[in-house]
């Protein structure tokens, strides 16, 4: 079947090639910020692991004194325009992954905007939050009608985008030449334990595409923390263990609408748990009381549900809590981890973008 879409990708790939080439030439403009911009994206559709890499950055940002903005699309919101998030806010209203980053940032004042048009989220920030010093952008890697200062592409190691082909044969959005405007390459959801020399090979494979063989190959893999009840109502219920294993013969259930729920179900059966049913859902799929009466279904007392932190923002809509009620949902959350030295590398591309800051 992929041999018999390729003609439709070459006419995708050009018409994307055309468009690029409008930038890079100048034909059409890109826009700088009025602070430094650092974008977070990939070239497939979904999966890539964006939003924990995202909140790395936000989180090491605030470490080196930043006072960091996160600006998203807001995919799947139901409102439109330029927006800023807020307590009366939720994911139906600025999208899951801003809502989750509004969760997890809102108590240290790192705004988050959401717009379609990234060039009137920025001017959003600059009206209503002028005191930030850098935005973080979530997947704008084609959004081109700005221009980061720090360009992060994200792959995933399990597909790599270049063994990737454009759509509709394949799942990159743009060819694989996308690559050169990167100004650091991560390969994402690797095994802590990933070989140097597996490493180095993969870094030569994606240095074929960079604009120069000194651009930074990184990799990261996810570290999982204790999950934790979705809502209160089950906070007295016995906490369930991720961090030794289940006694044999735990049985789990897993809830997900994200584009790779690959990795947590991974994780979830390593740590001794037999999963009976995965229900799967797409990608920021809004969640109904049918979904959660079908998972009630095939569950049995005593068996949690494990789901992930994305999935939760869209699970605690209040028209789902009468058809949550007695169900043990757990939220596993998940950190990046950079291998190697990959850590102290991104905090010396972040660090460089404030001068005056090292000079101090």
């Amino acid at each position: 079947m992929t041999w018999l879409l390729l003609p439709f990708s070459w006419v995708y790939a050009l018409v994307l090639a055309g468009r690029n080439w409008l930038y890079d030439q100048g034909y059409y403009k890109s826009e700088a910020g009025f602070v430094p911009l650092i974008n977070v994206g990939n070239l497939r559709v979904g999966g890539t692991g964006k939003t924990p890499h995202v909140a790395w950055l936000v989180g090491e940002l605030l470490r080196q004194g930043q006072r960091p903005a996160i600006l998203s699309r807001g995919y799947g919101r139901r409102s439109r325009g330029p927006r800023l998030a807020g307590p009366a806010d939720s994911a139906a209203t600025v999208g899951d992954e801003p809502w989750q980053y509004f969760e997890q940032f809102g108590a240290q004042n790192v705004p988050v905007a959401v717009a379609e048009s990234r060039r009137h989220g920025l001017r959003l920030l600059r009206v209503h939050q002028p005191e930030i010093t850098v935005i973080v952008l979530d997947d704008a890697y084609q959004h081109r009608a700005v221009r980061p200062n720090l360009n992060l592409l994200l792959t995933e190691l399990a597909r790599p985008f270049y063994l990737d082909y454009v759509l509709p044969a394949g799942r990159l959005r743009e060819s694989r030449a996308g690559a050169r405007r990167a100004d650091a390459v991560i390969i994402t959801k690797c095994p802590p334990d990933l070989p140097a020399a597996a490493q180095a090979a993969i870094a030569a494979h994606v240095r074929r595409f960079t604009r120069s063989t000194q651009v930074p190959v990184l990799f990261s893999s996810y570290d999982y923390g204790p999950p934790t009840p979705l809502l209160p109502a089950e906070a007295a219920a016995p906490t369930v263990p991720t961090d030794s294993p289940a006694a044999p013969g735990n049985i789990a259930l897993l809830l997900s609408g994200i584009a790779q729920p690959g990795p947590l179900r991974q994780h979830v059966e390593k740590q001794g748990y037999t999963l009976t049913f995965q229900a799967r859902f797409p990608d920021h799929h809004l969640f109904t009381p049918a979904d959660l009466a079908r998972v009630r279904r095939h569950w049995q007392p005593g068996q949690p549900i494990f789901t992930t932190e994305k999935d939760a923002t869209r699970l605690r809509r209040p028209e789902l809590a009468g058809a949550l009620t007695g169900l043990p949902v757990y939220t596993i959350p998940v950190q990046v981890a950079l291998l190697a030295d990959g850590a102290a590398t991104l905090r010396r591309e972040l660090s460089a973008l404030f001068p005056a800051a090292i000079s101090h």
